[in-house]
Order: C-alpha cells, then sequence, then structure tokens
C-alpha cells in the first residue's frame, strides 16, 4: 500500500468529489492500509449492551451506501456509521458541491443527501451482514429533500434498514436540505421520537436498535435545554454532537471560505466540542453522548471524551492526514488516559466538568 504522504498530495490534485469516489473504489477493490492490530484494552467501553473495541468512529457521510463497511472496520475503527440514506434514490445538489480549506484543515460541503436509497443501502447491508462484523455498525436516516411529511421518511427507513444496524441515528441537523434543522425544535422533535420509537418497538420489539440522534452546533441557549429536556423525557439512547456549521469563523483563510454549506474539520472543533458539553451537563451524564467535530488527533478524542463523550467520530481529517491517523489517534488517546491515571476509559468521560 502507497503512503498517504505521497498518495494524499496526488488526490488533492482531484476535485474533493472525485478523490472521495477514487479513495471508495480503493477500498472496495482492498487496497486500503491494514490497521494496527487489536486496539488497547484501556480503550474499551461497554455501551447500549455491547462492547466497543474502541472509541473511535467513522462519521456518517463517507460511505453514504453502506459500499465499504467491511474496509473500513479494516481502518481500526471501532465502530462505522453509515449514510445518511434517503427512502428514494437522490442526486444531491448541483456540482461542485465539496470545497477543501487546506490552511484551515477545513472542508465545506453542500452535497444534499446525494445517495442511491434505502433499497440499494439495503442490498449492500444484507452482505455485510452475512459474516459477524468487528465492531458496532450505525445507520444514519435521513429525508427526501421534497417529501412533505417528514416523518414517513424516516418511519420508511426504520423499517427498511433499521434490522441491519446496531444503532440507528435519525439526523434532523444537516444544514443542506431546506427545512429539515426546523425538525430540531420542541414539538417537531417530539413528534419525531415518539413516532420513530413506536416503530422500533413495532417492528423489532426487544430487538430495537438504540435510537440516536444528531444534532446542529449551530444551536442557542434556548434550543439545547429544549433538545436536552426532550432526549430525556423521550428516553432516547444517545445523542451525536454535532453536525457541520452554517457560521464562518473569521479565523478561516481557505479562499473557498464563502461557499455555502455546512463547514467541518479543524474550524468545527471548539463549537462542537462547547456545545457537547452542555449537552452533558444538561442531560446529567444520563444519557450517552457521540462526539464529533473537528477531531484530527488523540488530544482532540480525548477532549471530547472529557467534554461527555462515550464515543468519538471523525472524517474530514481523513482527508488531510489518511487513514493511518486512527491509530495514531488510539495509540495517542491510551497514552493520555494512562498519563492521567484512569484505570478504564469510561473514567474520563466528563471529567472537564469535575
Amino acid at each position: 500500500m502507497i503512503s498517504y504522504r505521497i498518495l494524499g498530495p496526488l488526490l488533492r490534485l482531484l476535485s474533493p468529489e472525485k478523490a472521495h469516489n477514487l479513495t471508495l473504489w480503493g477500498l472496495e477493490h482492498g487496497l486500503g492500509p491494514a490497521a494496527g492490530g487489536e486496539s488497547d484494552p484501556l480503550l474499551s467501553i461497554d455501551l447500549w449492551g455491547r462492547s466497543f473495541d474502541n472509541p473511535i468512529g467513522l462519521a456518517a457521510g463517507f460511505d453514504k451506501n453502506a459500499a465499504v463497511v467491511g474496509p473500513a472496520f479494516g481502518l481500526g475503527f471501532g465502530f462505522v456509521e453509515i449514510g445518511s440514506v434517503t427512502p428514494r434514490p437522490q442526486p444531491g445538489n448541483p456540482k461542485p458541491r465539496i470545497f477543501r480549506l487546506p490552511e484551515d484543515r477545513g472542508v465545506i460541503n453542500r452535497l444534499g443527501f446525494n445517495n442511491l436509497g434505502m433499497d440499494a443501502a439495503a442490498l449492500n447491508l444484507r452482505k455485510w451482514r452475512e459474516v459477524p462484523l468487528p465492531g458496532a455498525l450505525g445507520v444514519n436516516l435521513g429525508k427526501n429533500k421534497d417529501t412533505q411529511d417528514s416523518v414517513a421518511d424516516y418511519l420508511k427507513g426504520v423499517k427498511a434498514l433499521g434490522g441491519f444496524a446496531d444503532y440507528l441515528v435519525i439526523n434532523v441537523s444537516s444544514p443542506n436540505t431546506p427545512g429539515l434543522r426546523a425538525l430540531q425544535g420542541r414539538e417537531e422533535l417530539n413528534e419525531l421520537i415518539s413516532a420513530v420509537q413506536s416503530s422500533l418497538r413495532e417492528s423489532f420489539a426487544a430487538k430495537a436498535p438504540p435510537l440516536v440522534l444528531k444534532v446542529a452546533p449551530d444551536l442557542t441557549e434556548a434550543d439545547i435545554k429544549d433538545i436536552a429536556q426532550v432526549a430525556l423525557e423521550q428516553n432516547l439512547d444517545g445523542l451525536t454532537v454535532s453536525n457541520t456549521t452554517i457560521t464562518r469563523p473569521e479565523s478561516l483563510s481557505g479562499s473557498d471560505r464563502e461557499e455555502t454549506g455546512g463547514l467541518s474539520g479543524r474550524p468545527l472543533f471548539n463549537v462542537s466540542t462547547r456545545v457537547l458539553g452542555d449537552f452533558y451537563l444538561l442531560t446529567e451524564g444520563r444519557i450517552p453522548l457521540v462526539g464529533v467535530g473537528g477531531v484530527g488527533s488523540g488530544a482532540d478524542a480525548y477532549a471530547k471524551i472529557r467534554a461527555g463523550a462515550s464515543l468519538v467520530q471523525l472524517y474530514s481529517a481523513l482527508v488531510y492526514e489518511g487513514p493511518e491517523l486512527v491509530e495514531r489517534i488510539k495509540r495517542d488517546l491510551a497514552q493520555l488516559l494512562r498519563r492521567d491515571g484512569c484505570e478504564k476509559l469510561s473514567d474520563a468521560i466528563g471529567a472537564a466538568h469535575r
């Protein structure tokens, strides 16, 4: 396997979307690097009735159609999340729709839930489920852009894909589907979560996958309080904090910084970690949190965990650091845990607030 120090600059000569598609093709054809072996035992954590080998996961957006689930686990991730998947195939927004900000280690995208739809995802997921996977598989659900009944779209996803998922995510926080973020309102959220939970009970009974809600970082203090209260009242299994941001920090220097869409990568780290901490405090640590946004090092992952995350996801940093980053984060995270005298990963969850 060619080192990413050589391959990365070559990929970045291509447009971001072409480079991404080529990466998926390479993983499908066995060209990905092998992980460095078993994770440090200190990194294991029990959550939702299962044991995670390590808390580092691949965020949704990388593998929208569940095409490379096996190879993604082969990079060393403890869990992999596919999607977002919509009921019907959707081309997404006009190209170009992904922009690198290399000076900022950031990415802006306005993809618009481009995917092949739930039937195609189900075919791929069925294939990956023919043998045991080495970690937890998350399925991230979205709605079609032109759907008027948003709840109905999520229920279709639950019924078609919930049986493949170790945990299920309802995504109401992408900035690239008009009106989607309005579903984060208290009344709308209550209706959506209640309907999804009822569908899960009817479809899967005691075997229903845990339900996680993915929220935006661009929330007011009142929004955060409302969502936290709904999550507690509805006994949600988890919150993913956070999606991309529509804000643009003044520090951005990349030439494409004014492009519309969601900003991810390093510029998202501080705001997403702050909101993560807010949710941890408001839910009193009673709801597991998945921390995502700007993670590019073991120290970043540790900061998310100390802010309240039980699990951590990344994606954008892979654009600049390559797949070797996963093993590096795991190694450095274990060192930081040992440095601070943690006997297990859970010792560090929410430590920044104690």
